[in-house]
């Protein structure tokens, strides 16, 4: 038995033991997430690692396909693809600090997405398959890797932003792609209507845009956006967004420095504020959305899709409502330590219909309730 295969048998025996006993479990990988979900103050069951559960298990750079152990470090397999020019175009954040590190699983079970996510598609665009252990004890494996996996229930995509409620990740394929030959960022000064109408015209043009991000910096409200693409490509549309609007383009090394920091919530804006009644909240919403009148100040992503500020927790009830007028949801993403949010779920459930999904998929899943409970939904 190869050491993989020997790690998972020993996280299978563990599953077994807490669903015979009905004693929770709290998966981890690095740790880099364990702020995120309802109860990511209080965490609730025995700690489960899987960092033991690392390693790429094949790897066809020709094909664009990936497919790695769920406790490998994220670090590790982006300096894999580094070398043969290829990425995770989604750009899933860190968030690492200390001890903590992204792992491929909690990249997949937390479903989070980077900067150039309105371009590129979401994480489980590039999920090809998975293996995984239900709360059964049964070890499974959905999907491929190839993308033509369409027969059958798409488990392995169900499976991405489930916060381990459903099982146990274990091995994950996924679609790598090219680096872009060319890339360029440019910086204008507007503020935050005109720079999502701006935006909004651009997206309707033939250019490569891949991210963008506005924010309130020192007083100075700025749009950044990141061009991908082929050289001529780029350096046309460097010329034509220049001359629609006054700006400069930046140096490679600086912005793409900033990318990464914007990436891995390390910006200023993203510090916590000095008083612990705010906690930083994340609203999807349409990207032709128009500013949210709104009392805190913003920063925005995803060509205006994503919305970032900081606010109390008790203010969910405008946030919720203004993200639902504008197509989307609204999630209190961290709050500070010494505030733990116990009253209501952190995550904007839209309707009972989809709730009542959720809860026949963990019957299913975790007969017992042994993965991970209450870090999706309260009511589990």
């Amino acid at each position: 038995m190869s050491a993989i295969g020997y790690e998972i048998q020993r996280l299978i025996d563990r599953v077994r033991t807490a669903a015979a006993d009905r004693t929770p479990l709290r998966i981890r990988g690095g740790g880099s997430k364990d702020f995120y979900g309802n109860n990511g103050n209080t965490l609730q069951g025995n700690v489960l690692e899987t960092t033991a559960l690392r390693g790429v298990i094949s790897y066809e750079p020709s094909e664009l396909v990936v497919t790695v152990a769920a406790g490998t470090p994220l670090v590790e397999l982006e300096s894999l693809l580094a070398e043969h020019r290829q990425c995770l175009a989604f750009e899933p954040p860190h968030f690492s600090a200390g001890n903590c590190y992204a792992t491929v699983g909690g990249m997949i079970a937390a479903g989070l997405a980077g900067p150039a996510r309105a371009s590129v598609g979401a994480v489980r665009d590039y999920v090809l398959g998975l293996q995984m252990v239900n709360g059964q004890c049964e070890l499974l494996t959905f999907g491929g890797q190839v993308m033509k996996n369409v027969a059958g229930y798409d488990i392995s995509r169900l499976m991405v932003g489930a916060m381990g409620t459903l099982g146990l990740l274990t091995q994950v394929s996924i679609k790598v792609m090219p680096m872009a030959p060319a890339e360029a960022t440019l910086c204008f000064e507007l503020p935050q209507a005109v720079a999502l109408e701006q935006l909004h015209r651009w997206a309707a043009q033939p250019l490569p845009l891949n991210a963008s991000c506005w924010v309130c910096d020192a007083g100075r409200e700025l749009l950044f956006v990141r061009l991908r693409g082929a050289h001529a490509a780029v350096e046309s549309a460097c010329r034509s967004m220049l001359t629609d609007q006054n700006g400069i383009r930046m140096d490679n090394t600086q912005a793409q420095a900033d990318w990464q920091l914007c990436r891995n919530q390390q910006l200023p804006f993203f510090s916590s504020p000095q008083t612990p009644d705010r906690a930083l909240w994340r609203l999807s919403v349409a990207q032709t959305a128009p500013p949210l009148e709104l009392p805190w100040p913003q920063l925005v992503e995803w060509h205006g899709g994503l919305r970032w500020l900081w606010a109390p927790p008790d203010a969910a009830p405008a946030l919720r409502q203004a993200a639902r007028v504008n197509g989307g949801s609204a999630t209190l993403f961290a709050a500070s330590p010494a505030r733990p949010i116990s009253d209501g779920d952190r995550f904007d459930l839209k309707n009972l219909g989809s709730l009542a999904i959720q809860r026949r998929l963990k019957e299913r899943f975790d007969p017992q309730g042994i993965f991970n409970p209450g870090r999706l939904f309260d009511a589990w």
